[in-house]
C-alpha cells in the first residue's frame, strides 16, 4: 500500500470509529478496536526486530516490562521478576551506581522505551525509569529463544533538575532524552556525561524520535500541540516547527522509515477527550491524521502508536490494556 492509499483509507477509519459513549472496562471490543488486557500503564511500545513480539512499558504502580506476542496477544512479564539477570557493563555505563533497588518491585516505573536493533538476535532496550531513581535503565534483549528475555546492563542517573519522558539511542553510543520540566532535550555519553542539546529549548518536549543517520531529532511538543524537527551537530542549528492538531505524546518511526506515527490527546482531561494518531512525513513534515476516537473507559487516551503488519497498536498511560485495530 502506498502513502496515497494509506491516507485515503485513513479518512474512512477516522470518521467510522468516532462513536461516543464507549467502554472497554471488561476488555470487550469497542467498534473495531480490540484490547490486550492485564497490563498496567503501558505508556510506550517497542517492536522487537522480526515483528513477533512487542515490549510494553508499565508507568503506574505495579507496572512491569511485558513481552506481548503479536499473533497470540498473550503477555509475559520481563522485568522485574523474582529472579533477575543483572550484569553491569561498567565500561559503557561508568557512572551507574549499580542495579535498581527493587526490594518492593512495585517501585519500578517504566515510562518511555526505545529498542536499538543489534545483531544475532541481541538488541539494546533503553527505558525511562521513575521511582527509586530518575534514570535511563539499559537492558540487553535476547530474542533468539522464543519469548524475549532481558538482562539489566547499566544506567545513567539523571541530574537532579531533570524528570525524563522519552528516549532514543544515538548512533555509536549514548542516548537523547526529553525533559518536560526544563523544557528541553538532553543527551548522555559515557565520556562527557549529560549535556543539553542546542536549540531544544522551548520545544515543550514529550515524545522523541531520531532519523536513521542521527542527524535529526523529532520532538513531540505535547503542551503546545506541535512537532519540532531539530538538527544535531550543525552550526547554526536548523529548526522547523509544525502544528499537529492535537497534543502529541510519543513518536515512532515506521519500520521502513518513510513516516513517523504520532499519538496523543485531544480535549485533554475533559468528557470529550479523544485518542488521535497522525502520520508525519519526516522530510516535508506534512501531517495527516488517520485516527480519532472518543475516550474509552478503561483505556483512556492513546500515548503511542506503532504499526505491526496489518494492525495499528496503541498504548496508554491511564489504563490497563493495549488497543489494536486493522490498519488503514
Amino acid at each position: 500500500m502506498d502513502r496515497k492509499q494509506l491516507v485515503a483509507g485513513s479518512f474512512v477509519l477516522l470518521t467510522w470509529l468516532a462513536w461516543p459513549g464507549s467502554s472497554a472496562a471488561q476488555c470487550e471490543p469497542v467498534d473495531d478496536i480490540r484490547f490486550i488486557c492485564d497490563l498496567i500503564g503501558p505508556e510506550d511500545l517497542a517492536i522487537v526486530p522480526g515483528g513477533d513480539w512487542v515490549i510494553a512499558s508499565g508507568n503506574q504502580e505495579g507496572g512491569r516490562l511485558h513481552a506481548v506476542h503479536v499473533r497470540d496477544k498473550t503477555t509475559t512479564v520481563l522485568f522485574p521478576t523474582d529472579t533477575r539477570d543483572e550484569r553491569h557493563d561498567a565500561t559503557r555505563y561508568p557512572t551507574c551506581p549499580g542495579p535498581l533497588d527493587l526490594t518492593d518491585p512495585n517501585d519500578f516505573r517504566a515510562h518511555g522505551l526505545y529498542l536499538a536493533p543489534g545483531s544475532d538476535d541481541r538488541h539494546t532496550l533503553y527505558v525511562v525509569h521513575h521511582g527509586t531513581r530518575e534514570s535511563i535503565e539499559v537492558f540487553d534483549v535476547d530474542a533468539g529463544q522464543g519469548s524475549p528475555s532481558v538482562t539489566w546492563v547499566g544506567c545513567a542517573v539523571a541530574p537532579e533538575a531533570l524528570r525524563l519522558n522519552s528516549v532514543v539511542a544515538l548512533p555509536g553510543e549514548g542516548f537523547a532524552t526529553t525533559s518536560p520540566g526544563t523544557d528541553d532535550v538532553w543527551e548522555w555519553h559515557a565520556v562527557g556525561g549529560w549535556a543539553q542539546i542546542p536549540g531544544s529549548e522551548g520545544s515543550a518536549p514529550n515524545g522523541l524520535e531520531i532519523s536513521p543517520d542521527g542527524e535529526w531529532l523529532y520532538v513531540a511538543g505535547w503542551r503546545e500541540a506541535k512537532l519540532t524537527r531539530l538538527s544535531r551537530g550543525r552550526t547554526p542549528v536548523e529548526k522547523t516547527v509544525v502544528d499537529i492538531g492535537f497534543r502529541p505524546d510519543n513518536l515512532r518511526r515506521s519500520a521502513d522509515g518513510t513516516v513517523i506515527y504520532a499519538a496523543g490527546h485531544g480535549n485533554y482531561r475533559t468528557p470529550q477527550e479523544t485518542s488521535n494518531v497522525a502520520i508525519i512525513d519526516p522530510e516535508t513534515l506534512e501531517v495527516t491524521r488517520i485516527f480519532q476516537h472518543i475516550r474509552i473507559d478503561g483505556f483512556e487516551a492513546s500515548t503511542t502508536a506503532i504499526r505491526i503488519g496489518d494492525e495499528i497498536w496503541l498504548g496508554t498511560n491511564r489504563g490497563r490494556m493495549v488497543a489494536y485495530f486493522p490498519a488503514p
